[in-house]
Formats: structure tokens, C-alpha cells, sequence
């Protein structure tokens, strides 16, 4: 008998859950259906942009305190954006799976969004793309995607460029949110020692209002 239970909350939040008792860990993603191929002309790299700004702080918690909450209770916690998705996660002790899906959708929902970490965050950002020129794999794989679809978003690179990267704004940032970070692009996973019902009582309460 499967474990994978699916509910889908009024707002069009999915939470999909899989009970593992032999674990006691859980594994938390909260997955945005956006990514670079969504991104419009001009908007080169910013899917992967505001996934680095979530970690900078919210309206309840500092930078410091997002690490913490998950790190310093012997979690993991991480991001990554691709062609078509981006995703928050986190890995933690079971007992503290509500702690970790707090902090992953306060980020979500609230993210500060701060013009002076946006600044500081160009530069960490055209640093990668820097490295990313400087390794042959790395830039030999960018330059297959532009040859296999040439004019086309999916063969863009994720970071964007150099150009792009240093003018975005705050507002910029804001209207993609608004535009691609909605409900019916959202979905909660949980897999580990957990209770289905439990998870999407509370992905209703921190989740269930977004549009």
C-alpha cells in the first residue's frame, strides 16, 4: 500500500506527503513552478536572483536567524532554480518538520527583499558568473543549451548575465514574484516521519492565503 498521500488546498497549494516510519528525519521542498524559461526579455537570471535575496532575510527573521533556525538544530537547508522550477528545502530531524516548513514559507511569503543586500548580491552573483566563464565544463555546457536551442529562453543560461544581473531592482524582483510565485505554482513536499493531515493543516495556515 502506497504512503504518497496528495491534498490540494482551495487556494491551489498541492501538498504531496510520504510517510517513511523507518526514518526519523523529514525532508521538506516547497517547489515554485518558475524558472528561467519564464523569465521575460530583460528578466535574464532573475528566477535565480530571488532565490538567493529569500535566504536575506523576512519580515520575522534576519539572515542569521533563517540559518539557524535549520542549521543550528542539525539541519540542512538549501535552494536551487533550473529551466523550469525552483525549490526551497530543507532536511530535519522529524520532530522538527514544522519549524523547517515555517521557515521555508516565511521566506516564500515574506521575503525582505532589501536594496542594500540586493546590492551586496550582484556582486556575489557576477562573481559566479565569472567562475562559471572560467571552467571549461561548466561554459561548454552553457554553450551546447545556446546551440541546441538557439533564440530561445531554454538556452539561456540560469544565472543571466552581467548586464542584466547589475540592474535589477527591488521592484523588479517584486513583479516577478507577483507574477510567478503564486498558489497554483506552488507545492509543498514532505517525505519522513510524518503525518499527512498534520503537514496540510499547516501548509494551510502558512500558505493557505497566498493567491
Amino acid at each position: 500500500m502506497s504512503n504518497v498521500q496528495k491534498t490540494v488546498l482551495a487556494n491551489g497549494v498541492r501538498v504531496l506527503t510520504e510517510r517513511i516510519d523507518a526514518v526519523g528525519s523529514a525532508a521538506i521542498g516547497v517547489w515554485c513552478r518558475t524558472g528561467s524559461r519564464h523569465e521575460l526579455p530583460g528578466e535574464e537570471g532573475i528566477t535565480h536572483f530571488i532565490e538567493h535575496m529569500l535566504f536575506k532575510g523576512t519580515a520575522r527573521r534576519t539572515s542569521h536567524q533563517i540559518a539557524e533556525e535549520i542549521e543550528g538544530r542539525g539541519g540542512h537547508l538549501n535552494a536551487f532554480t533550473d529551466k523550469e522550477q525552483t525549490c526551497y528545502y530543507c532536511r530535519v530531524l522529524a520532530e522538527d518538520s514544522a519549524n523547517g516548513l515555517d521557515v521555508l514559507s516565511d521566506m516564500l511569503t515574506s521575503a525582505a527583499l532589501d536594496p542594500e543586500e540586493l546590492e551586496r548580491e550582484k556582486g556575489v552573483v557576477l562573481e559566479e558568473i565569472k567562475r562559471g566563464e572560467d571552467e571549461p565544463g561548466d561554459l561548454v555546457h552553457e554553450l551546447h543549451l545556446q546551440g541546441l536551442w538557439p533564440g530561445h529562453r531554454l538556452g539561456d543560461p540560469i544565472i543571466g548575465t552581467r548586464e542584466t544581473v547589475s540592474g535589477f531592482s527591488r521592484d523588479d524582483l517584486v513583479t516577478y514574484m507577483g507574477r510567478r510565485y503564486r498558489a497554483e505554482n506552488v507545492l509543498v513536499s514532505v517525505a519522513g516521519k510524518v503525518d499527512h493531515q498534520a503537514i496540510v493543516d499547516q501548509v494551510q495556515s502558512v500558505l493557505g492565503a497566498i493567491s
